[in-house]
């Protein structure tokens, strides 16, 4: 007999050899069905390899997020298979599980097409109907190679060769096919379900490396069920329409171009929609005691060598030579500020300093990597660093942490996930400095009463962190405020205060962003709101629209007024159908429309028509004016009126 031990703490005997799935069906029949795996002793098991002595075990449910790792690697091994049974002559390389799917790179001659994928999408279906059962072999390393080579898998054997230490390695048969595979994997082809698509092609270098052969990249996903696949590919559909490149244009707030990659040019609108995050921030750091500063762009190489930014970043920086000099500009900009803080003898009574700069940026960013406004080589951070005595951490982060929570959920945020990221493998510094670094991070985290998880090894290269991130309008998670503890930049660049005993001592540095990149916080901002802004923030609050040109008169009065009130207002006065200016105006996702015509004009009224709304209101023109005046006023200035 053997003893199984359970994450609740509690054991039951078992004969030797007994199987995961027999242990999960003693536990409970429903547990059975819903198990794709077990880990014992903290490794990953197929449900089928027998345990022959005492272990800890826990099952492995197919919704969980290791369960959708293994049902997602299943569904590569399936697609891999149909691939060899369709189109014989492709090599096949490697298939991970990936976000919400897999995929695999084949190297073939020909192309595979839209419709090779739904080809092999329904030969899918088959091999899952078939229930193959998924096998684990043992095989000695040089067989594989040789077995490889001899199928004319010639990059799996080269895979195979890379392999790291060990003589033996372990395969999975499935039905004809068969695949190097770590594993582990479903009992069989028919447990997978229907539950996946295979979703688009792209191309991939073997290894990454362009000086290799290029491969045909299929992606695909995969999810429990057939009502999770279903309810992904809506939300999928959703994050179509909220695109912000795609509304980006239909807005007209911006667009990128070749001769400028990774940079965005600003159109009028979408300037007003910057400016107004900009200086809503502007507004809450003056309100929190920070300063603001302006430092430069073109920095010599010898202060980022001297912080470590140099050895950490230096194949991101741009850099210019200029009198035999390396200048690089600046990726970040907490060394610039630590250079203002050493201008001029610091008290400990003028600590705590906090200095903010709505920084610009750049990192060069491969190419591959942009997307729109979210991954940039040019952008601003609304960047901050608190310089402060050990005793004043708590309070700061408390007081940056409440700051922040209070921002997101004015810009519309409700739900808030925070991380505890503490020491990377490479960093600066020595471990009792990380010791004590991240002790105090967390004592202030918990003193702002946050919960949050731990995410070991993500720490900055100078210090522990707090990760916040926002979830949007359709569930989708981003990262981007952080606070970040450092004891290591004030120590590398010389900073220091005269304490209350008359001697030297280094400052803490605190690194705080809110919004983050402001060009991708716009990014993430546009597809929460599709587009659809409150009205605070609209780059157009309000556009006139005449029915007829009799009414055009009238209608310059109405915008005049609304601008004289403060107004982001423009007309639309142009020879059309007012139901084609509507129509206009609501794709550029304009909040309100007044409507006029000869009847508003000898009134006085106007027709209030607000966005995706069905009816118009006739009030007013003075009452229509008030009621969007009242509305749009921003939020953090509410309680001023």
């Amino acid at each position: 007999m053997i003893t199984v031990r359970f994450p609740d703490g509690t054991s039951k005997p078992f004969s030797k050899g007994v199987s995961g799935w027999e242990v999960a069906k003693s536990l409970s029949v429903s547990l059975a069905k819903e198990a794709v795996a077990v880990r014992v002793d903290n490794q990953l098991w197929d449900l089928t390899r027998s345990i022959d002595q005492d272990v800890s075990l826990e099952v492995i449910k197919r919704a969980s997020e290791e369960g959708l790792d293994i049902l997602r690697h299943d569904a590569a091994h399936v697609f891999a298979e149909a691939v060899k049974e369709l189109y014989p002559e492709t090599q096949i390389t490697i298939g991970p599980a990936i976000e919400n799917g897999f995929y695999y790179d084949l190297y073939r001659e020909e192309s595979f097409t839209p419709e090779d994928l739904l080809r092999l999408e329904t030969r899918m279906h088959d091999i899952v109907n078939r229930d193959e059962p998924f096998t684990r072999e043992v095989w000695d390393r040089k067989e594989a190679i040789a077995f490889f080579k001899s199928i004319g898998e010639f990059f799996k054997a080269e895979i195979i060769e890379d392999l790291p230490g060990t003589d033996e390695i372990t395969l999975y048969r499935q039905g004809n096919f068969i695949d190097l595979c770590r594993g582990p994997h479903l009992p069989s082809t028919g447990k997978l379900g229907h539950g996946f698509k295979l979703t688009k092609l792209a191309g991939a270098y073997w290894r990454g490396d362009q000086k290799n052969q290029m491969l045909q990249r299929v992606y695909g996903t995969a999810w429990s069920s057939e009502k999770d696949l279903q309810a992904y590919l809506a939300r999928l559909e959703e994050a179509e329409k909220r695109d912000h490149r795609r509304l980006g244009k239909e807005m007209d707030l911006f667009h990128m171009q070749e001769e400028a990659v990774g940079s965005v040019f600003w159109h009028p609108k979408g300037w007003t929609l910057y400016r107004i995050l900009e200086n809503y921030i502007r507004d809450k750091m003056t309100e929190d005691g920070y300063v603001e500063v302006r430092t430069p762009q073109l920095v010599d190489r010898s202060l980022w060598e001297t912080s470590g930014h140099w050895e950490k970043f230096g194949e991101h920086m741009f850099t210019v030579e200029a009198e035999n000099k390396i200048l690089a500009l600046k990726p970040m900009n907490c060394p610039c500020h630590v250079q203002i803080f050493r201008q001029g003898l610091k008290s400990y009574r003028d600590l705590p300093l906090r200095m903010g700069e709505f920084g610009s940026c750049m990192r060069n960013e491969p190419s591959g990597a942009l997307h729109g406004l979210t991954r940039v080589r040019s952008f601003v951070q609304d960047d901050a660093h608190i310089f402060c005595r050990e005793d004043q951490i708590e309070e700061e982060t408390r007081k940056f942490c409440r700051s922040l929570l209070n921002v997101y959920q004015e810009l519309g945020f409700e739900e808030i996930i925070v991380k505890f990221s503490d020491r990377p493998s490479t960093r600066a510094g020595e471990d009792a400095v990380w010791d004590k670094a991240e002790a105090a991070l967390e004592a202030g985290a918990r003193a702002s009463g946050l919960s949050y998880t731990l995410n070991p090894g993500e720490g900055a290269f100078y210090g522990p962190k707090l990760e916040f991130v926002i979830k949007d309008a359709i569930g989708r998670e981003w990262q981007c405020g952080t606070f970040q503890l450092d004891f290591v930049l004030p120590e590398r660049l010389d900073a220091s205060y005269i304490g209350e005993d008359g001697k030297k001592h280094r400052p803490v540095m605190l690194h705080r962003v809110i919004l983050g990149s402001m060009e991708r916080f716009i990014g993430v901002f546009i597809e929460h709101y599709g587009g659809k802004f409150p009205l605070w923030c609209a780059p157009v609050q309000a556009a006139v629209a005449t029915v007829t040109q009799e009414g055009e008169g009238y209608a310059h009065t109405v915008l005049e007024k609304l601008k004289a009130a403060g107004l982001r207002a423009e007309g639309c006065f142009k020879n059309e159908k007012i139901n084609y200016k509507v129509r206009e105006l609501s794709l550029q996702k304009v909040p309100y429309i007044l409507v006029v015509g000869k009847k508003e004009a000898e009134e006085g009224t106007v027709a209030l028509r607000k966005l995706g709304g069905e009816t118009q209101e006739v009030l007013t023109l003075d009452a229509a004016i008030e009621r969007l005046r009242e509305e749009a006023i921003a939020p953090h200035k509410r309680n001023d009126h």
